[in-house]
């Protein structure tokens, strides 16, 4: 599928999650109308309650930069002199993670939201063309901020972002204004044996068998678990998250991408102390917004930042991996006190 296609399909992604709300979809489509609430006489459904547009805040812009030769798709919003802040969205999401966060912060932020290679509306080459690894990542968003014409940045990471940013902030330090760590792992203790013992396994022993295993984490009940596990209200969470992702993770040839990265993730670990160190050296002022609930990367792995960082703004939320989904108000206005206060 390529990007033309893909946005057409995010388009019916959401007309499909709006049928969801409004119970329109059909017997045998790909999502079905829930119970209750839509029965002939209910009540109409309420929207659900977004983060507010911020006065002023300019109109998101979704744009494209080559970098190597590849799209690389953004979206962008707020003044360009203003300070940066660069979103880094996790798996299996995009930029579209930050869609609502982008517009409550760019009156008075330049706010940049990327696709990494192989996610989103950026380019997707197949593994034998181009090397899935947290590396590459890393290396592609930082020549993605020279193109975009960003020297000096607050970075937000969120899951892969933590990876990709960390490596980053640690080999160029000067540039990174601040940190926005929303369950972004740099610690052993956030990776607990239980949920990520087949993928511990797997970068010891990629075997076809343990493959098929890890593939299971693709599938379209897995990424709505992801969006809906530890949250507090279901009901609040739009349908329109984990389906947008789901079609990213359905293209042909996706599952090959994100095996790679499953099996490079175990690159992460070894550079845990390297990251560390970064904390304790440069201090960066530091906000933490986390979701308390997340099995994927428990508050466990929030706490030790504690013992690294001094200009920390600790923050866990009632909620789960996907916090924005549900927090997104009370992180957007965690980030504008975090950058008017703390970030110079």
């Amino acid at each position: 599928m390529n990007r033309k296609m893909f946005s057409a399909a995010v388009s019916l992604a959401a007309v499909a999650g709006l049928a969801v709300l409004v119970g329109t979809a059909t017997p045998g489509s790909v999502v079905q109308a829930r119970g209750p609430e839509v029965a002939a006489g209910a009540a109409p459904m309420q929207a659900a309650t977004l983060p507010p547009r911020a006065t002023g805040a300019p109109q998101i812009r979704y744009k494209t930069a080559k970098v190597d030769g590849l799209d690389i798709f953004y979206r962008e919003a707020g003044p360009k002199d203003a300070p940066v802040i660069l979103l880094l969205h996790g798996f299996p999401s995009s930029s579209h993670m930050f869609r609502d966060l982008i517009p409550a912060l760019s009156d008075k932020y330049r706010v940049i939201a990327p696709d990494y290679p192989g996610y989103g509306n950026s380019s997707a080459l197949d593994t034998k063309t181009f090397e899935y690894t947290f590396d590459n990542l890393a290396r592609i968003v930082n020549k993605f901020t020279a193109a975009v014409g960003v020297d000096r940045f607050a970075i937000y990471v969120q899951d892969y972002g933590a990876p990709v940013g960390f490596r980053i902030a640690s080999a160029q330090p000067e540039r990174i204004t601040g940190l926005i760590i929303q369950n972004g792992n740099a610690y052993v203790e956030g990776l607990p044996d239980g949920f990520w013992a087949p993928l511990k396994e797997y970068w010891k022993n990629p075997t076809p068998e343990l493959r098929t295993k890890l593939e299971g984490f693709l599938t379209l009940d897995t990424t709505k678990w992801q969006y809906l596990h530890g949250v507090r209200d279901k009901e609040t969470i739009s349908p329109d998250a984990w389906l947008v992702d789901q079609l990213g993770l359905d293209r042909p040839g996706n599952k090959d991408i994100q095996i790679a990265l499953f099996k490079d993730y175990g690159s992460n670990p070894p550079l845990y102390p390297k990251w560390q160190e970064y904390f304790r050296t440069h201090q960066p002022p530091t906000l933490i917004v986390w979701g308390r609930n997340d099995q994927i990367f428990p508050a466990e792995g929030a706490e030790p930042y504690k013992r690294d960082l001094k200009n920390l703004d600790f923050n866990l939320l009632d909620t789960g991996h996907f916090a924005l989904e549900e927090e997104g108000t009370v992180i957007a206005g965690k980030i504008r006190e975090f950058m008017a206060k703390r970030v110079k």
